[in-house]
């Protein structure tokens, strides 16, 4: 039995692309198709996201998101 999940990415890190958002607001990792969950830091104050490692606040990352373009520049 297969199951597959299609998921519609929005929104991505400027600092990070391979780290992008859908459109049903779930954080996915493009590189190994994994989703990435929103985990609590400080004493459950600080909500946010494991970032290659580092604890990056959801309020930190509205200023690094950006909505991934129709076509993009490829020189081959």
């Amino acid at each position: 039995m297969t199951v597959s999940i299609i998921y519609h990415a929005k929104w991505r890190l400027k600092s990070n692309p391979k780290y992008v958002w859908t459109v049903c607001k779930k954080m996915v990792n493009t590189n190994t198709s994994r989703e990435i969950k929103k985990t609590l830091f400080g004493n459950g104050k600080d909500a946010g996201y494991y970032v290659d490692g580092r604890f990056v606040k959801c309020i930190d990352l509205k200023n690094e998101l950006e909505v991934i373009p129709k076509k993009e520049y490829c020189p081959f």
